[in-house]
């Protein structure tokens, strides 16, 4: 009605129109609610119809799937490129995911401190990079090549120099490989066409004299960890809430939110096992019953053959409770704002019962903090003072004061940097083989899941749908939603080959879950199950192989005719 002054039912119109345009079922009932009646995905698409309605030249979207699930992201991916096509609308894409940026743009412009280092088209930047930002940027994500003992992530040395710190010269020279002082450092350096193509350039002085095709510093293999006796062991997990149905004060009938259905499984000492899902599958859920912050409804958790499921946190003794530590995911929310960060590791030490004086609590705290790569003497600085990479580093220093055994890593590198995040996880690496700790890595980033895990958990509506070691699971057969789920992970490397399977609609309600197999609303193998098999018995979990288990009713016939999802290059 603003940009393009129409009345008001021709606005419902063009509305109800543009709703259906960005794949929102029931237009009408979409346009007729709340944005709490939504989930993030149908909120997401709002926006961007939003965006879209006055036409414009240029859509700006800035980090638009950082918050959604990798199916969600998948679909608003292809949407927001259909989209363009149809509305003729140029568009800039602002993120740090490359996987992302892969599927979704033409040409590229990397920044770093406040500089264009480096443009070009996709495949040019990808494929023959010319600045040593680039590179770096590139050596710190898990690619699929990537491997946590033979070919470690490698972090990018130093930390980001804040505006009014920059250097003379090149902005990236004091965290650059290539670096040349007198040369370097000498004036400032303008962007250059890199022969060949005149759209792509770069601004670096050398880029002319590196060998681009081998890096600077190969990284440093290590000994792959010895997996050990199961530390945890969950057999048939159950946890249900009752909510009132309809009232705010709860005076409406009661309904169940079957937020955890028969877990079962093992986690075994120095191994690392990641439960991944969408929002709503109830990974967190079960951290926080492991964690003792909430009660289980049925079934048992056993640790070191003792039941802790049905012992709230309070009444665990101070050994259990520092044996069983978490990283949270935002490392800005985790530490007290107006405490000493030395002082808060210190509180740990004092509730574990570590030291017998405030002296010896201090230099444990100090030994902490080397274990975590941070200076001693952050230790007397507020969190304010630290960046988000230091902070979550303070969290991994506080989970491992009381020397834990099991660490719950929630999404504990999402809200970092990608150089920022292979350093965190390098550390978690390193202190897990130091320590022989059992690792349960929350996430939805398969690509991290991939490089980190030894084994996958993969949960939807409250169930394991597959458990199995991380070649096992990412390899066919699969569970149709972990097919899906591998289709839809950006993957930032243009010599491998995805197939495309988008899941329609979102994760059911935990309230009203459908009937039978909790996935068959959105599978998409559910038509090749004679009769109503689906719709009416869940699944019995099936052993594929040993160690590998899928809950599915699909024949072995079926199973065998699988395609990988994620197609390597052959060398």
């Amino acid at each position: 009605m603003i940009h393009q002054g129409v009345g008001t039912r021709e606005a419902r119109e063009m509305a109800l129109q543009m709703i259906a345009d960005v794949r929102l079922p029931d237009p009408k009932r979409i346009l007729d609610s709340y944005p709490h009646q939504l989930s993030g995905g149908q909120q997401q698409r709002i926006v961007i119809a939003m965006a879209l309605m006055s036409q414009p030249s240029l859509l700006i979207l800035d980090e638009p799937t950082t918050a959604l699930d990798v199916t969600v992201e998948a679909g608003i991916v292809d949407l927001v490129k259909d989209l363009g096509r149809k509305y003729g609308t140029s568009m800039l894409f602002i993120s740090h995911n490359l996987g992302l940026i892969l599927d979704t743009c033409d040409r590229l412009c990397v920044m770093y401190s406040g500089e264009a280092v480096e443009t070009g088209s996709i495949t040019e930047v990808f494929d023959q990079m010319q600045h040593p930002y680039t590179q770096a940027l590139f050596r710190s994500i898990p690619l699929p090549s990537a491997d946590k003992n033979a070919r470690p992530l490698v972090a990018i040395p130093g930390n980001f120099p804040l505006p009014h710190e920059r250097p003379p010269g090149c902005n990236f020279g004091p965290r650059c490989d290539y670096f040349q002082a007198g040369r370097c450092d000498a004036t400032d350096i303008p962007m250059t066409r890199v022969r060949g193509d005149d759209r792509h350039e770069t601004r670096c002085l050398r880029f002319r004299e590196i060998d681009w095709s081998t890096p600077p510093q190969p990284p440093v293999a290590t000994d792959e960890a010895r997996i050990g006796a199961p530390v945890i062991e969950v057999d048939g997990l159950r946890k249900y809430y009752e909510v009132a149905a309809n009232n705010l004060f709860g005076r409406g009938n009661k309904r169940t939110v079957k937020a955890n259905e028969t877990l079962t499984f093992d986690a075994h000492e120095t191994e690392t096992l990641a439960i991944v899902g969408e929002s709503g599958c109830g990974k967190s859920t079960f951290a926080k019953v492991l964690m003792g912050l909430e009660i289980a409804t049925a079934g048992k958790i056993l640790y070191d053959n003792r039941e802790i499921q049905d012992i709230p946190i309070q009444r665990r003794d101070a050994k259990t409770v520092s044996d069983i530590q978490m990283v949270f995911q935002n490392p800005f929310d985790t530490l007290n704002p107006s405490i000493l960060v030395g002082r808060q590791i210190m509180r740990a030490l004092e509730i574990f019962g570590i030291g017998e004086s405030e002296a010896e609590r201090r230099e444990k705290m100090l030994d902490l903090m080397d274990l975590v790569k941070l200076p001693r003497e952050f230790a007397d600085r507020m969190p304010r003072q630290l960046s988000g990479g230091q902070k979550q580093r303070v969290g991994i220093a506080r989970a491992f004061a009381g020397g834990a055994r099991i660490v719950v890593a929630d999404e504990p590198v999402s809200a970092l940097d990608v150089s920022v995040a292979a350093a965190v996880t390098d550390l978690l690496l390193e202190i897990q083989r130091n320590n022989k700790t059992t690792l349960l890595f929350i996430a939805h980033d398969l690509s991290l899941v991939r490089y980190l895990s030894d084994s996958v958990l993969v949960m939807y509506l409250g169930h394991v749908v597959e458990l199995g070691t991380t070649s096992q699971v990412f390899a066919p057969p699969y569970h149709p939603y972990t097919e899906a789920l591998l289709s839809a992970v950006p993957i930032a490397d243009t010599s491998v080959r995805k197939k495309r399977i988008l899941l329609e609609g979102d994760v059911p309600s935990a309230i009203n879950p459908p009937p039978g197999c909790p996935f068959q609303t959105r599978c998409r193998w559910k038509a090749r199950v004679p009769g109503n098999l689906c719709e009416t018995e869940v699944p019995p979990m099936r052993i594929m192989a040993e160690g590998h288990q899928i809950k599915c009713h699909l024949s072995e016939e079926e199973f065998g005719q699988m395609e990988p999802v994620i197609e390597m290059p052959t060398e």
